[in-house]
């Protein structure tokens, strides 16, 4: 039997790696042997395709239990009937099971099956086996394994389908590309790499749902997270910002620019403003989804100079001088 493949081997991973020690270690190989990393190698592309088979397999409950169940019966030159022992009949694996052991006593003959992965395909349940004497005509969807006069010959029809299923990827975006949308590339796990235009004004916990991008034509669900900004803080449809100004500004107030997610705006800053005070700009906020927009709210923050020049330093010495401005003259002490 040829082309037995360990996939516990494969991904250098013990027997009983949990499922995060099977997500790591594919990780750490699919980058290490991904195409994309090494342009040109067919050994890296050979290797990069058991990297995912065996991922495939083992990231699986179900498929994980079956092929633990036939494993051992595998041997480094080939499956144990080659070295005259009786093998369980694994085509009716879940009507033989009982507790630990296999109940039936049918064996199964092993020139029946062409390589490890038509064996495999049976197992899991992902080709159905029909029988025909050998000297049947050869049918369309028959394999290509070679014919020997005397055998039996398997014939392997495909189903009609393979197994449909939708999965589910995270991708975290800054605010900004969230707020405009357009194409955004993306390497999903099992090591594609996918373009898809966004749509505009995305918020966190939202899911974008891409087609056939899934197994087996199912479809891809990214949920979006929006990565905390430096600047804005997104609240609802409102977007609130802290503002530094100077003393001067807050005392003669005026037009001072504003960042927004549009770009830099003009505000009228009132005179005598002070710090914590907010200030609204509005539709300069995120869109709700219903067509509107919510506002943007500036709050205040003065900031008082740590160098001054010479010249400064003078203005701001005649400026106490006349100032008549007594904050501390009616505290309650």
């Amino acid at each position: 039997m040829q082309n037995f493949r360990n996939y516990y081997q494969i991904l250098d991973i013990s027997k009983d790696a949990s499922v995060d020690e099977i997500k790591k270690a594919y990780r750490k190989l699919a980058r290490q042997f991904h195409p994309d990393v090494n342009p040109g190698s067919k050994e890296a592309e050979e290797k990069f395709k058991d990297i995912n088979e065996a991922y495939d397999i083992l990231s699986d409950v179900e498929k994980r239990l079956e092929y633990d169940k036939f494993i051992r019966y595998w041997k480094p030159k080939g499956i144990a009937s080659r070295m005259g022992m009786r093998v369980p009949d694994f085509r009716n694996w879940g009507d033989n099971l009982s507790g630990n052991g296999v109940k039936s006593d049918k064996n199964v003959d092993v020139s029946d099956f062409s390589d490890f992965n038509t064996f495999v395909d049976q197992l899991l349940g992902r080709r159905r086996e029909v029988k025909t004497p050998a000297t049947a005509t050869k049918p369309k969807t028959q394999s290509s394994s070679v014919y020997r006069p005397g055998q039996k010959k398997a014939v392997y029809k495909a189903t009609e389908q393979e197994l449909r299923k939708d999965i589910e990827a995270r991708l975290t975006l800054p605010l900004e590309k969230a707020y405009v949308g357009g194409v955004e590339k993306i390497r999903l796990e099992d090591g594609r790499s996918i373009e898809v235009n966004m749509p505009r004004a995305m918020v966190s916990g939202q899911k974008v749902r891409l087609k056939n991008q899934g197994i087996g034509g199912g479809d891809l669900y990214l949920k979006i997270t929006i990565a905390p900004h430096g600047f804005y803080q997104l609240q609802g449809a409102e977007i609130f910002c802290e503002l530094p100004i100077t003393p001067v500004e807050a005392v003669l107030g005026g037009d001072i620019e504003v960042p927004t997610l549009d770009g830099w705006v003009r505000m009228k800053l009132p005179a005598g403003v002070v710090s914590g005070q907010r200030l609204r700009l509005a539709s300069k906020g995120y869109p709700d989804g219903m067509g509107d927009r919510g506002d943007q709210l500036v709050e205040i923050k003065i900031v008082t100079p740590k160098k001054l020049s010479e010249e400064e330093l003078e203005i701001y010495q005649k400026l106490r001088e006349v100032e008549r401005l007594k904050p501390r003259k009616d505290l309650p002490v």
